[in-house]
């Protein structure tokens, strides 16, 4: 096929997929022209974000009459130039958007790639995935793209080899309405998470990535106040995602799943070794118990993930608190602690005096941190027997 035949096959499959291309550009004049040039070859419609640009940008936006360009006379930062964008896009009508740079790092020959995993499966944002292991690749890249995963993927629980990569399809009228507090070099970081958390399937696909010889790069990244700033950000989303999000997206997983359907799809039929399943289902019956309430699926995702226990395995376990549970773990919490503190009885003190409640509070709480060992050994111990068992048995 010629290349004006492709170009229009692609100019039919933007309309169709009610896809266009966003480009934010800050002081990239020199990189414009070419990639105006090849993306308006492909038939995209074109929104640009000139985010205060102070260079020869605007008069070369002035020769591209078929682009959609949005013009702050200050730079506001990128995530304000791509909500801009998104805004634009969504009053146009689109429902998708392919996002990249202006600096020459990306190429528009990619674009493509994006629109036919799109047309198999929406909606879903795809990641462009650089290879970040050349030799021209600066160095703190690399090593800001392993942080960011590493906290993207304890957020989310998703692993991604590149969450930095500004080169994206986003289903932007599925992600209308979402709530983001950032606005700047993090923001891209924070619209992943949360499509993530709104369950939104996120796929990588391979793309090309030019770094220009030193002197020639144009980063507008400061490397202390955005390091702060995204470590706040991941800090924010750490809490949520703890709090919140992963717990209620395990609930939602797992509520239309009956008993016999989680024990043998998660447990039984888990690739997850046998003393992993164990380990889990001990730690979920412990922090379950633990006079932390409120706060044991916060401290017990982050020590599951440390332990790469199944996440989850203890959430269904650590379910053991619900509210039919608590009365009966409250009082052999209690009766525990009065065994460990030498008076072994299966009474109830009610005395309501201050010396009595102090007495209480110190058994039960006592009787609680054992009573919550007890239960996990047990219980992780009777899983591991019972796998074995199991195993011998198929």
């Amino acid at each position: 096929m010629s290349s004006k035949g492709r170009d229009r096959t692609y100019a039919e499959l933007f309309e169709r997929l009610k896809c266009c291309v966003i480009i934010p550009t800050f002081n990239n004049a020199r990189f414009l022209n070419a990639l105006f040039d090849e993306v308006v070859r492909l038939g995209a419609r074109v929104i640009v974000v000139n985010d205060g640009s102070t260079d020869e940008t605007e008069s070369i936006l002035s020769s591209y009459p078929s682009l959609s360009v949005i013009t702050f006379p200050e730079n506001t930062g990128k995530g304000a130039a791509l909500r801009a964008g998104f805004k634009q896009a969504l009053e146009m009508g689109f429902d998708h958007a392919i996002t990249l740079d202006s600096d020459s790092q990306h190429r528009a020959a990619d674009i493509p790639a994006f629109l036919e995993v799109l047309e198999k499966e929406s909606p879903l944002l795809i990641m462009g995935s650089r290879v970040l292991d050349k030799d021209n690749v600066p160095l703190k890249n690399r090593y800001a793209n392993r942080f960011s995963s590493f906290w993207f993927r304890v957020e989310t629980g998703i692993r991604l080899r590149d969450t930095q990569s500004g080169f994206r399809l986003y289903p932007i009228r599925e992600l209308e309405g979402t709530r983001l507090v950032s606005g700047k070099y993090e923001f891209e970081l924070e619209l992943l998470v949360k499509t993530a958390w709104k369950r939104i399937p996120i796929m990588e696909i391979p793309i090309q990535v030019h770094y220009p010889p030193q002197g020639e790069r144009i980063s507008h990244f400061r490397p202390f106040q955005d390091f702060i700033r995204i470590s706040l950000l991941n800090f924010m989303l750490l809490f949520l995602g703890l709090v919140y999000y992963r717990p209620r997206n395990m609930y939602r997983k797992y509520r239309s799943k009956t008993l016999k359907q989680i024990f043998r799809e998660d447990i039984i039929g888990s690739d997850t070794p046998k003393h992993i399943i164990a380990f889990s289902v001990a730690f979920g019956i412990f922090m379950g118990i633990l006079p932390i309430w409120g706060y044991q699926l916060i401290f017990g995702f982050f020590f599951a993930h440390l332990l790469k226990l199944n996440k989850a395995i203890f959430f269904i376990t650590a379910n053991i608190s619900l509210p039919p549970m608590i009365p009966f773990i409250l009082y052999l919490s209690y009766v525990t602690g009065s065994y460990v503190l030498g008076s072994g009885s299966w009474m109830v003190d009610i005395e309501l005096n201050l010396a009595s409640i102090g007495q209480n509070l110190k058994q039960y709480l006592t009787g609680a941190i054992v009573f919550a060992s007890i239960a996990g050994i047990l219980t992780g111990s009777i899983t591991y027997i019972f796998l074995i068992l199991y195993k011998r048995a198929r």
